[in-house]
């Protein structure tokens, strides 16, 4: 998704399309929709799929970065979205997590990395990178595909460089702005 609602992409043949959308919004619900489309159109799910639905500033974070996102979880049912089982959307606290601690589902570890701060992402994580055969005891049924749409409020890249000490490490502190969520906001647990 590129700024002023446009998206990009390409078709089977290589040819590049742009699409200009009415609002912002609908430039995310459109690329919400290519997600799906490309989850429904595979075969076997055996990897974390992913669409940015807003890029965010800065560097792009890796493991060891520290993070805090707002979150909504969906089960995948019939093709498509189902029930939401877990969202801090719209509650005071954000998680934090730090990536790669393994504090939080494979899924997640993998399909937040490269978000910058402000960025907005839609993940679609297959059984074996989420909860597997074991589910979660009323909330997600086993062998489930979730859907989570993740924002990251504030990053905290944490680069290890060689020093004279030869262990020096920076860190930098991006606090995010804090928009107030809205009635499409998302959350994750």
């Amino acid at each position: 998704v590129q700024p002023n609602n446009y998206s990009t992409f390409y078709d089977d043949q290589r040819q590049n399309w742009s699409i200009m959308f009415e609002s912002e919004k609908a430039a995310m619900d459109f690329s919400k929709q290519v997600c799906i489309a490309k989850c429904n159109s595979s075969p076997v799910l055996d990897s974390v799929l992913y669409q940015d639905l807003v890029l965010g500033e800065g560097q792009g974070v890796e493991g060891g970065d520290s993070l805090e996102v707002a979150y909504t979880g969906w089960l995948f049912q019939s093709n498509g979205l189902g029930q939401v089982f877990d969202t801090n959307v719209n509650k005071d606290k954000l998680l934090r997590l730090k990536l790669g601690s393994g504090k939080v589902i494979k899924g997640w570890e993998e399909g937040m990395m490269g978000m910058k701060k402000g960025g907005r992402r839609y993940l679609i994580i297959p059984p074996a990178w989420a909860y597997g055969a074991q589910g979660v005891a009323g909330r997600v049924p086993p062998d489930s595909t979730l859907v989570f749409e993740v924002e990251v409020r504030r990053v905290k890249l944490v680069k290890e460089g060689s020093g004279s000490d030869g262990q020096s490490v920076s860190s930098r502190d991006s606090p995010a702005p804090s928009p107030v969520p809205n009635s499409d906001g998302f959350s994750a647990d």
